[in-house]
């Protein structure tokens, strides 16, 4: 594997994909643990391995089926990703967004990531569901950032802009959906670690201390890499199953938090406009 990918490596990946599919894409989605059942929802469905993509990543975690499903849902031609790559598992950053920079080869516009994470807001129970409104990059600040390398202008700039990585249009929109189907949803900020270790309770309480509502180990790579893309997308959110584990508490002071499984979703500024929407719930 290239230490850095160039546009060379994503575009030979994206002509494989279109040789195996009819379909053209306009929406693509990253299912986390436990969303990969949603494909079945997916019509008319052309199914690629991940091991038969040039240079995609593979996965290993377990209930990460590494499948792209290609296809039609709710009325939006869409490619369905069936598990993700993990910074944890040995893979570089630009390892990980590689199907973010090969679905912008493609011309898909919208991008919806999902992921399951632990709740760190003392006021989220297990099973709420939360819009990620901002996220805290701790992984990048500490030089893991994607963007890391060469930049291709022709990807995007050098220095992205991130102050609107999630649109607030969107999110209004995620929020109306969500009051008319009667679905509680929480909104915050979402922060990601390396992993693969869970957090320790004082790890908890200093990312709640610098405002972090929600950790996990996925879904901020992905969001960078789509917002350095380059014009505005629209999609819905799609809301991810409810999980049970407990943490232990913050503090002896104040409630537990608990685990629960916040759907993201990126609006990667700057790619092409499509006028496909993808209501995955």
């Amino acid at each position: 594997m290239p230490e850095f990918y160039t546009r060379e490596h994503f575009a030979r990946a994206a002509e494989y994909i279109s040789t195996r599919t009819r379909h053209r894409p306009q929406v693509a989605i990253v299912l986390g643990s436990g969303l990969g059942g949603l494909v079945s929802e997916v019509e008319e469905a052309d199914t690629i391995l991940y091991s038969d993509i040039p240079d995609f990543p593979q996965c290993t975690v377990e209930g990460h089926m590494g499948r792209l499903v290609i296809g039609r849902l709710a009325g939006a031609c869409v490619a369905v990703m069936q598990g993700r790559a993990h910074y944890y598992e040995g893979y570089s950053m630009q390892q990980v967004t590689f199907p973010i920079r090969v679905f912008q080869q493609m011309g898909v516009g919208t991008l919806i990531v999902t992921n399951a994470a632990g709740g760190l807001n003392p006021e989220f129970r297990a099973g709420d569901l939360m819009l990620i409104a901002d996220h805290i990059n701790l992984v990048g600040m500490a030089g893991l950032n994607p963007l890391r390398g060469p930049n291709d202008p022709e990807l995007g700039p050098r220095f992205p802009d991130m102050s609107r990585a999630y649109d607030p249009e969107l999110r209004a929109i995620a929020r109306r959906v969500a009051a008319r189907e009667g679905i509680p949803l929480r909104e915050g900020v979402y922060i990601m670690l390396a992993g693969p270790s869970f957090e320790t309770p004082a790890d908890m309480r200093f990312l709640r201390i610098i405002g972090a509502d929600a950790v996990g180990m996925s879904t901020v790579p992905e969001v960078t890499v789509a917002r350095h893309g380059a014009p505005a997308c629209s999609a819905y959110p799609a809301l991810p199953t409810p999980c049970r584990r407990t943490w232990p508490p913050l503090a002896t002071t104040t409630p537990p938090t608990r685990k629960c499984w916040p759907p993201a979703r990126c609006w990667p500024h700057g790619w092409r406009p499509s006028s496909a929407a993808c209501c995955a719930n």
